[in-house]
Formats: C-alpha cells, structure tokens, sequence
C-alpha cells in the first residue's frame, strides 16, 4: 500500500529562524525551499539521510495552519508516505477502511500530488500521501 515514509512535516512560524535550528545546530542540509501559492505555504526540505524533513510555513495570517500554531505551537504536524500514483490510492483507501481528506488531489513540492487520510481513521494522526513524480490529471 505505502511504499516507504517520504517526510515528516514540522509547522513553524518563521522558516529563517527555524534554519538556524535544523539546519546550523542539527546540521541538516537543506535540499530545496519552495512557496505552494495554491496553499498558500512554504515548504522547506532538508536531508535526514533516510527521509527528508520539512518546515512548513503558513503565508498569510488567516491560514488554518496560522490556527494550529497558536493553540500548539512549533512542532510536529504529520509524516507522508510515498505511494505510486495518490489518485489511485484515494479510490483504494475505502478497501482498508481508510477515507480521504481531500476529494482530489492538491498541489504538492515539485509538481507532485498530495492528499490527506481522515483523521478519524487514523487514530488522530495526520498522515499525508504523494506520488514519487508529478502525475497527469486523468
């Protein structure tokens, strides 16, 4: 079903300032930053050897991850796995008693594709879907 965990998403405030974290104290390289206005937020990963992680920042003040970070603060906010094709995996998910969040499929990093699973299925866990390369609407 899932192929293998493709990232771990932490929401900050401010990407520079949480660099100086990840990046200058944890030492982690930096493979590319990307602004989803779709989104609207700014995905930002780094190198953890075996999986990337990924600082997502919220671009306008009334993003719901805006919400999020006032009543939780910085942290961890979902993992995602890579799987063949997310369109495919949305219509599959009700064979493992699993729903999506997302009807279609939305815009990801890299012209990939990316949906949610409900949470109320996973236990209260936000888990995250992508496809390994940008897929063709079909």
């Amino acid at each position: 079903m899932f192929k293998q965990l493709d990232h771990l998403a932490i929401v900050v405030r401010n990407t520079e300032e949480s660099l100086k974290f990840y990046r200058d104290v944890l030492g982690l390289p930096v493979l590319f930053s990307q602004d989803l206005p779709d989104a609207p937020v700014k995905l930002t990963h780094l190198d953890m050897g075996n999986t990337h992680l990924q600082l997502v920042e919220p671009l306008t003040d009334d993003h719901p991850l805006q919400t999020w970070l006032d009543e939780h603060g910085e942290g961890l906010h979902h993992f995602c796995f890579t799987v063949d094709s997310v369109q495919e995996m949305i219509k599959t998910l009700p064979d493992h008693n699993l729903h999506s969040a997302d009807a279609t499929p939305r815009s990801g990093p890299n012209g990939r594709q990316a949906a949610f699973i409900n949470t109320d299925d996973t236990r209260g866990v936000l888990i995250e879907l992508t496809s390994e390369s940008s897929e063709k609407s079909k």
